[in-house]
């Protein structure tokens, strides 16, 4: 899959470290962009960086959280001096609640994964929109999942946190579609990420399980949700809006 529109394009990506935005970005970076990753993961940055080093764009980080206004700010200027405008933003950041059902859910465990999930997205959107609009054109991907569309995905913060991701993404699109914004989110099913390797832990009973489950008969791999990506940032994607695009080898059919 080759997209010469992305050559000179700069891209925001949080949660670059590692799992599904580490894979977005090598995947843009290997297509000519220029790619800002922001993760808390000092390491995981590193790893990224090492990975896109052959490649034909280039990679820079941000060690940063994306919880925290003034640390988003510092990430998107680096990104600006280093790149110019932003324009397209992957809000792939995101934690796990271990399945918490609620009256297991702490309210510090609640406000944590509320924050990160959706309250991340809504800070890091907001101070990148502007430019967008400056430019009249951008493209944002919001990260769902399947929990975002049927409970079992999640515990009772991470699908509520992914619910609500998706009706943020549909009215972000509503909102500024006609200033030449394009959003939507993906709905990722199992994908086998450093996120999710308490499933694999010990004999891997859990994810054996969840690859049993999923009419596909596997887990997919962080590399095939970037492929899916790099379509919908595409311009043929650009009747695409205000959507929800499953990849879950067919787990929401059942």
């Amino acid at each position: 899959m080759h997209f010469d529109e992305y050559k000179k394009k700069t891209i925001f990506v949080t949660g670059a470290a590692s799992g599904i935005g580490q894979a977005q970005a090598i995947a843009f970076i290997s297509q000519g962009a220029n790619v800002l990753g922001m993760d808390l993961d000092a390491v995981g940055l590193a790893e990224t960086a090492e990975k896109a080093k052959n490649a034909t764009g280039h990679f820079s980080s941000y060690v940063g959280d994306v919880t925290k206004e003034n640390e988003i700010i510092s990430a998107i200027e680096k990104a600006n001096g280093l790149f110019g405008m932003i324009h397209i933003l992957l809000n792939t950041a995101g934690i796990l609640d271990n399945y918490a059902p609620t009256l297991e859910t702490s309210e510090e465990l609640w406000d944590r994964v509320l924050s990160v999930n959706l309250k991340g997205t809504f800070l890091v959107t907001n101070q990148i929109l502007p430019q967008m609009l400056k430019q009249k054109h951008g493209v944002i991907i919001n990260m769902a999942s399947i929990a975002g569309m049927v409970a079992g995905g999640g515990g009772a913060a991470y699908t509520a946190s992914k619910h609500a991701i998706i009706g943020y993404t549909k009215q972000l699109d509503h909102d500024y579609i006609k200033q030449g914004i394009r959003a939507n989110a993906i709905a990722p099913g199992a994908i086998q990420t450093p996120m999710n390797a308490a499933d694999f832990a010990g004999d891997g009973k859990i994810a054996e399980w969840v690859a049993n489950e999923t009419p596909a008969g596997r887990w997919a791999k962080p590399e095939e949700v970037a492929s899916l990506t790099l379509f919908l940032a595409s311009e043929n994607a650009d009747y695409i809006h205000g959507t929800v695009m499953t990849i879950d080898g067919g787990w929401l059919e059942k």
